[in-house]
């Protein structure tokens, strides 16, 4: 089975999820390498793509990875929603030890995906994250590699935040609504 991050009761809206709690895994600070964890994370394999939009659960602010919030990424052994990064890069979430040395023992490099390991592994992990109607993993390449993604950085999505508020023209735009015929 792969190992689970991000998947928090408030983030589905439901009790008893893998990770429990994301208030109780709130840190005043994180990992000494955070920068390098979250780059890790942000360059994992995306499985299932999800077309939605969420907020951050804890502040309601919209975020890096509010488009695609519950998408399906992993390592080949760990699996985490796409917003997952957020959260260890804000709120500084605790992450498992062993997720940790596994990703310092890559160096924070993120590996390729050998289909045949990982098949097996994915087919009994989705049903834990709600995923039970998932198609089984069925990939004709033996290996995938880990291909570049163009992701936004937390620091460009706040500067492109506060210029789109600046920007943004005062009043109330709202069409005046016609009266109704009695």
């Amino acid at each position: 089975m792969l190992g689970l991050l991000g998947f928090y009761d408030e983030v589905d809206n439901c009790r008893s999820r893998p990770n429990g709690s994301l208030r109780d895994a709130v840190q005043p600070v994180g990992e000494a390498d955070e920068a390098e964890l979250v780059a890790y994370l942000d360059a994992g394999h995306v499985l299932i793509d999800v077309m939605e939009a969420g907020r951050d659960v804890i502040t309601g602010a919209a975020h890096r990875h509010s488009l695609g919030c519950s998408s399906l990424v992993t390592d080949g052994s760990w699996l985490w929603r796409q917003d997952f990064p957020h959260y260890v890069e804000t709120h500084h979430v605790s992450l498992p030890e062993a997720f940790i040395a596994h990703v310092r023992d890559l160096n924070h490099q993120m590996p390729a995906l050998i289909t045949a390991q990982f098949a097996p592994h994915y087919n009994e992990t989705m049903p834990l994250v709600g995923w039970a109607s998932a198609v089984p993993w069925r990939s004709t390449a033996g290996v995938i590699e880990p291909e570049p993604r163009t992701v936004t950085t937390k620091v460009e999505f706040d500067a492109a935040t506060v210029a789109k508020e600046r920007n943004r023209p005062q009043g109330n735009w709202a069409k005046p609504r016609k009266q109704r015929r009695a």
